[in-house]
């Protein structure tokens, strides 16, 4: 289904878009629904087993709650969540999802956890995979694991002091999109995260997508590599700090004295697209000195996303 752009509101004050692009690039990901007996340990499975997953520069996976679920809407008829989970290949997401559902999700008071993708089949030329999931973590079992049909799926069911925790065998990964960015460039900080967050806000019902930083928001933006230490793969994007900008090669526009970044990861590239114009919109209604995008010359993502473009093209 083909679906256009809402028009954007006239801004109270008009706010440069730069003319520039994200550069976004290609990351596994997966889907993993998520219930409990109630809405209080849903979000407690689902806040622990996306917690430290912000970046791979440093962590296992990017990881977020894609949204909460009603109970006609899970497998098994109670509340759940639906998480999302990103890694730059198949092998090392399958591998921080499965210690996640572990560490995590097992340990949380009646959970289950099951497949967010059943669609994606083993398909090479399409660029999805099916993976283990339960069928690793049942060995915690010590032997008394057995496989069963659950909620109409195949799981595991793995006996615990509660009773039996449930966990579909194996799950689906595709080919998505991460490092959908928008640079929110102001000149008063409190308007700023203001905007920030009234951004990650509005892209928060979009399907489909997370914003994986804490509150959606960073404000250490990275470049790739450091030019003070060759080991390093990224360090502070020094370009857009405001105490640098007496520096040459400041990409500060003018009168900005405070910059946040919007990171967005997705399922795929339509749907990137569809949060970055839906953060566009709701920026420009603020006092931002302007709105712009991280990229590297195009040297590290394949995905390149103008900034210009999104507020124009149909998708």
């Amino acid at each position: 289904m083909t679906c256009y752009h809402t028009p954007m509101p006239a801004p109270a004050h008009p706010v440069p878009i730069i003319d520039t692009y994200a550069e976004a690039f290609g990351m596994w990901c997966c889907r993993l629904v998520v219930t409990a007996s109630d809405s209080y340990w849903v979000k407690m499975a689902a806040q622990h087993a996306t917690g430290y997953a912000t970046s791979i520069i440093g962590c296992d996976c990017e990881a977020g709650v894609e949204h909460f679920l009603s109970p006609d809407q899970t497998p098994d008829g109670r509340p759940g969540a639906c998480l999302l989970f990103f890694a730059i290949n198949s092998q090392k997401l399958a591998d921080a999802v499965v210690n996640r559902a572990g560490q995590c999700l097992m340990t949380t008071p009646t959970t289950a956890v099951f497949d967010g993708m059943p669609q994606v089949l083993e398909d090479e030329s399409a660029g999805t995979k099916r993976v283990p999931l339960g069928e690793l973590i049942s060995y915690f079992g010590d032997g008394f694991e057995k496989q069963v049909e659950h909620a109409g799926r195949d799981c595991w069911e793995i006996p615990v002091m509660e009773g039996s925790f449930h966990v579909q065998s194996d799950m689906g990964i595709c080919k998505g999109v991460g490092g959908g960015n928008i640079l929110v460039c102001g000149h008063n900080q409190r308007v700023s995260l203001n905007a920030a967050k009234s951004a990650v806000d509005a892209v928060r019902p979009i399907p489909g997508v997370i914003m994986p930083f804490p509150g959606g928001v960073v404000r250490c933006g990275s470049k790739v590599g450091a030019m003070s230490n060759d080991n390093m793969i990224a360090s502070t994007n020094h370009r857009y700090c405001p105490t640098l900008a007496d520096r040459q090669d400041s990409l500060l526009p003018e009168k900005t004295s405070v910059v946040y970044e919007l990171i967005i990861d997705g399922i795929d590239l339509v749907s990137v697209k569809n949060a970055m114009r839906t953060a566009i919109q709701k920026l420009v209604t603020y006092d931002l000195t302007a709105i712009s995008a991280g990229n590297y010359g195009g040297k590290l993502g394949k995905h390149i996303i103008g900034l210009r473009d999104l507020l124009s093209e149909s998708v």
